[in-house]
């Protein structure tokens, strides 16, 4: 662990176990006003909050241009009664943050893009991402539409930071939520996508939208998450989503009942060595695993565990190489105590060993 990491761990337990912390205020994207909130569980933390003036969620971390740059979702306040279903994360917009080497100073950009400029979405802007192709930047993002579908668009810029002009339409034959976009060697881009539950991938399994939720049974094939190459404008699919599947170290697809290994949503691709890494959460059981595989499509063979469960109920998470180390970004909920729907973004180093396997973080 770097010296700054390990600074930001003493800081942790110095300064916020049995303190007053303070807290995002939901209604204001000014990052100058922050709200007293209750001081956080007498508990060690492996890293501190990157940001606490708002609350952030589902980072997604790119490096450009030799920066490093974040793609959360933004929490926010919200009286929508907790379910099964997610409604509770009432996000409505992006901030995208900088960092110009790890450890230091954390740059809020602002609002790059709000709910209310994408014409076709409605509410629940949850978690995007963002991809970089010959002058522009791609922010990639699910929302519900009027009719409370979950979709995919897509907003453009001249700068990282945003801010972006969204498409009027969401991407043709996009469905659930978590766009991630990977960029292999050959220039070709990827986007994997799919969450269950309120990500609404189990309403997909006839290849349209029914509006009820049908699961199989436990001991058949889990659900599948998805993927599409882009286009060589990146606003479309160049063809039809494909399952991603993830076997069991028997060469079988998990099984929908095995909720320590199959998916549940936040799909994420990292190449190590020639290696393809699938990781992922796995939502109930709160771990992200891994699976890993020789090309884009897989298939992926489970490996393990990225990430021990953290504070709080989602799992949501990015790896990404700077400066010569890998890193594992993530979320807790350590900045509201624990309320799932309120929730801040971390970083710690992420190691690969000699034989390609990932070491277990327990945050």
């Amino acid at each position: 662990m770097q010296n700054t990491q390990r600074l930001l761990v003493l800081l942790l337990t110095i300064g916020y176990i049995g303190s007053s912390c303070q807290s995002p205020n939901s209604s204001q994207t000014s990052t100058e006003e922050t709200n007293e909130i209750d001081s956080v569980p007498a508990q060690e933390f492996l890293a501190a909050p990157l940001i606490s003036h708002i609350y952030t969620a589902d980072p997604s971390a790119h490096v450009f241009n030799d920066t490093l740059y974040i793609y959360p979702s933004h929490d926010i306040e919200s009286d929508i009664p907790a379910d099964d279903l997610g409604s509770q994360f009432a996000m409505r917009d992006y901030h995208v943050f900088s960092m110009t080497e790890m450890g230091s100073e954390v740059t809020d950009h602002g609002v790059a893009l709000s709910v209310d400029e994408v014409p076709w979405a409605d509410r629940q802007m949850w978690a995007p991402d963002a991809a970089y192709r010959d002058g522009t930047y791609y922010l990639y993002f699910p929302a519900k539409d009027e009719a409370g579908i979950f979709r995919i668009g897509v907003a453009t810029s001249t700068s990282p930071t945003g801010a972006f002009a969204p498409n009027p339409a969401p991407i043709e034959g996009s469905f659930s939520i978590d766009p991630a976009v990977f960029q292999d060697n050959d220039e070709a881009y990827y986007m994997y996508f799919g969450g269950i539950w309120g990500g609404q991938l189990q309403r997909w399994e006839s290849e349209q939208y029914v509006a009820e939720d049908t699961y199989p049974a436990d001991d058949q094939p889990a659900i599948s998450p998805k993927v599409a190459r882009l286009t060589d404008n990146m606003l479309e699919f160049a063809e039809e989503p494909k399952d991603v599947m993830i076997l069991d170290e028997s060469g079988k697809p998990l099984k929908a009942g095995d909720n320590e290994r199959r998916f549940f949503e936040a799909a994420w691709v990292h190449k190590y060595q020639d290696t393809y890494y699938f990781s992922y959460s796995t939502g109930d059981t709160h771990y992200i695993a891994y699976a890993t595989g020789d090309n884009p499509y897989g298939p992926f063979t489970y490996q393990g565990v990225v990430l021990n469960p953290v504070l709080g109920w989602t799992n949501h998470h990015s790896i990404v190489e700077f400066n010569g180390q890998w890193y594992l970004f993530y979320h807790d909920a350590e900045l509201s105590n624990g309320q799932t729907h309120l929730r801040n973004i971390k970083v710690t180093e992420l190691t690969h060993r000699a034989d390609g396997s990932i070491e277990t973080t327990t945050p």
